[in-house]
């Protein structure tokens, strides 16, 4: 599903990552970070796909918002659990969206 932003500026945090073997946990872990990011105040919204390359895009108010949620302490935790046993790469791009626009039937 496509997130409802509102009109820009708002800012777009680009997670890409490859996975390892291990799942051990990743689901409910990927589910738990989305019911947190939600009740984060800032929070947006969030899209995301994965293939062999997983991409998740999640959206914020202002930077102060994403560095409350990069500092929460069950998404440090989480951040530890994906560099020791989850992800085997990764990387994070945050973006300051100027424009946006859309198309659907």
């Amino acid at each position: 599903m496509i997130a409802a932003t509102p009109s820009p500026p708002y800012y777009a945090v680009i997670f890409s990552n490859m996975r390892t073997e291990i799942n051990d946990g990743y689901a409910e872990t990927a589910e738990e970070m989305a019911r947190l990011a939600e009740a984060q105040e800032g929070y947006l919204g969030h899209e995301s796909v994965r293939d062999e390359l997983g991409i998740t895009i999640s959206y914020w108010t202002n930077l102060e918002a994403i560095r409350s949620w990069k500092q929460q302490t069950d998404h440090l935790l989480a951040q530890r659990m994906g560099r020791d046993k989850w992800y085997s790469a990764y990387k994070t791009r945050i973006c300051l969206v100027e424009r946006d626009y859309e198309f659907s039937i």
